[in-house]
């Protein structure tokens, strides 16, 4: 499962949480959500960068992704979530059948998300595995952290598409076979190259490079829940 994810993580995951985008005030982008699929009992929508999937408990962060789509499709809901700061594919159910559905299906990791995201440096190999677990940094909240004392596991697979050798940038995709809270971005920090535009963890200056965070939910993949059908879509990344 993964709810961003980065935070791709299903929203009875015990492992997930908005905190990070519910303390301050995180101005919501104007340009629209669009829609990749719909049929009588779910959506897949592309949801831009620099808007909450859910209200944020602060009062100007009510609006979000699935507030604009129910003016449209009042009956839809939240089965996982994308950060405010990363764009891409979200499924939205329109039923509660599906919503239990697509729910068990996250939660049994049958669901397949790639992302893509521009890091700093030349990733040195063309592949690999990343498994640190991950916990809530108490002593900097909203943050996490990697912790092998409290973490829970989390597993992210990485391939290597490109290097620009000019600004020392790398294309990478991921895939998170777990779902924690800023995964992607904790476990290519701890490879050693920080998302390019993550203000939560990159140093200032790789901070700086983009004026959102360079991580994009590019790839899903998942049963529909009426007939089983095999479901696959993805949209580029806007980088």
């Amino acid at each position: 499962m993964s709810a961003s994810h980065e935070n791709d993580s299903p929203v009875n995951d015990s492992t997930v949480n908005d905190s990070s985008e519910d303390l301050t005030i995180l101005p919501a982008t104007t340009e629209p959500y669009h829609i990749a699929y719909e049929d009588d009992v779910l959506l897949v929508v592309n949801k831009p960068a620099h808007l909450l999937t859910v209200p944020g408990r602060h009062p100007q962060n009510q609006d979000c992704l699935i507030r604009r789509v129910q003016r449209e499709f009042y009956n839809a809901e939240v089965v996982h979530r994308l950060d405010y700061d990363t764009s891409g594919l979200v499924i939205l159910p329109l039923t509660k059948r599906v919503l239990s559905d697509i729910s068990k299906q996250f939660q049994a990791r049958t669901v397949q998300k790639h992302y893509i995201a521009i890091v700093a440096g030349k990733v040195a190999k063309a592949r690999g595995t990343i498994e640190l677990p991950i916990a809530a940094d108490e002593a900097n909240r909203p943050l996490y952290k990697i912790c092998h004392a409290t973490g829970k596991p989390a597993v992210t697979r990485y391939q290597l598409l490109s290097y620009d050798s000019a600004t020392h940038q790398s294309r990478v995709q991921l895939e998170p076979i777990t779902g924690r809270s800023h995964q992607l971005r904790l476990h290519m920090l701890a490879l050693g190259h920080a998302i390019l535009g993550d203000t939560l963890y990159a140093t200032a200056d790789i901070a700086a490079k983009s004026s959102r965070l360079m991580l994009h939910a590019q790839y899903i993949r998942f049963n529909h829940p009426l007939n089983g059908e095999v479901l696959a879509f993805s949209e580029p990344a806007p980088f």
